[in-house]
C-alpha cells in the first residue's frame, strides 16, 4: 500500500464514522512517516496527561520528585472525574509511582491533579519545549478545563458541563473545541513525543522505561486497539472531551520497528457515546501501521 492509498483510506474512514480527524504516525526508529493533517493544532483533551507523565519522569530524574512518597488523597477534595481516585469515598494514600500509573491507565483525573501540583506547570511547559514540540502548549489540568467548560456553558458543576456538551440540541460553546483558546499540540508533536520515550531520550533509561509500562497499562481498548488483533502489543492514552475523541498510541510487532500513531477526532455528534468514532480510530490507526511496517534488520 503507498502512502497516498492509505491517506485516501483514512480519509474514507473519516467521513464514514462522521467526524474530522487528525492522523501522523512515524517508525521509530526508521524515520519514514504518515500525516494526514498531522501539522495542524487540534485539542489534546487528556492526552496531554501523557506530557505530565514525562514531566514527572524528567522531574524524577533532577532529584525534584520522589517516585515512592507517599500522598494522601481525597475525593471530596480531588479534581472530579468518572475514573479512579474520584470515584471513591474515603481518602487514600498511594506513592507517587502509583498516581501516575492510574493517571494513564483508567485516566485519573484526580491522581494527574495531585501529579500537576507536585511537578508544577512550568516543568510541563519546559519539557514541551526541551523536547521540541513547538506546536503544544499545555496551560493546565483537568481542572483548568473543567472552570473553562462550566463558564463556557455557564454551569455550576463538571457533570452540568459536560452534559451541556452532551446536548446536540443546544449551541456548542466555542472555546471547548478550539486549540486556540487553551491547551493544544498536533498530531506530529504526540508522535515525536512517543518516539522520544520508546527512545530513552525524553528522560534516562530507567524514567522512559517506567513510562512505556505505563502506558502499556492503559485499560481502554476501543479506539487503537480496536483496529488490532492480538499480534502487536499497543501501549498509549485516550483523551475525551464532548465532540472529541483522541488517541496517542505505539503499535509493536515482534521483529519489527514500533510505530508511534496519533490520531484526533472532532465528531459531528456529542453524544457521551460514539462507537463509530471510537471504531474509526482503531482503522485509521490500523491503516497507517499497515502501511508503515518495517521489519529490524539483524
Amino acid at each position: 500500500m503507498t502512502a497516498g492509498d492509505a491517506r485516501e483510506r483514512i480519509e474514507a474512514v473519516f467521513a464514514d464514522a462522521g467526524c474530522n480527524g487528525w492522523l501522523h504516525a512515524r517508525v521509530i526508529g526508521d524515520g519514514a512517516e504518515l500525516s494526514v493533517r498531522g501539522g495542524q493544532p487540534v485539542v489534546p483533551a487528556s492526552v496531554y496527561k501523557v506530557v505530565l507523565l514525562v514531566a514527572a519522569a524528567r522531574a524524577v530524574d533532577a532529584g525534584r520528585l520522589d517516585p515512592r512518597a507517599r500522598v494522601v488523597v481525597d475525593p471530596a477534595t480531588a479534581t472530579p472525574g468518572p475514573t479512579g481516585l474520584a470515584a471513591l469515598s474515603d481518602p487514600v494514600e498511594m506513592s507517587v509511582r502509583d498516581l501516575l500509573r492510574s493517571m494513564v491507565a483508567v485516566s485519573d483525573n484526580a491522581a494527574a491533579g495531585v501529579v500537576m501540583r507536585l511537578v508544577g506547570l512550568d516543568a510541563v511547559q519546559m519539557t514541551a519545549r526541551d523536547l521540541r514540540l513547538n506546536d503544544t502548549r499545555i496551560v493546565g489540568g483537568d481542572a483548568e478545563i473543567h472552570a473553562a467548560m462550566m463558564a463556557e456553558t455557564d454551569t455550576r458543576t463538571v457533570a452540568e458541563a459536560f452534559a451541556a456538551l452532551a446536548d446536540d440540541d443546544l449551541a456548542r460553546p466555542v472555546r471547548a473545541y478550539d486549540p486556540s483558546f487553551g491547551s493544544a499540540t498536533t498530531a506530529t508533536d504526540m508522535t515525536a513525543l512517543l518516539a522520544a520515550v520508546w527512545s530513552d531520550t525524553a528522560a534516562s533509561a530507567e524514567q522512559c522505561a517506567f513510562a512505556r509500562s505505563a502506558l502499556g497499562g492503559q485499560v481502554f481498548r476501543h479506539r487503537v486497539a480496536s483496529g488490532f488483533g492480538s499480534a502487536p502489543s499497543i501501549a498509549g492514552k485516550t483523551g475525551t472531551l464532548g465532540a472529541l475523541r483522541n488517541e496517542v498510541a505505539v503499535v509493536g510487532y515482534p521483529g519489527e520497528h514500533p510505530v508511534a500513531v496519533a490520531v484526533f477526532t472532532h465528531a459531528a455528534r456529542s453524544d457521551p457515546s460514539l462507537p463509530l468514532v471510537d471504531a474509526a480510530i482503531g482503522r485509521v490507526a490500523a491503516i497507517a501501521v499497515d502501511a508503515l511496517r518495517v521489519p529490524i534488520d539483524l
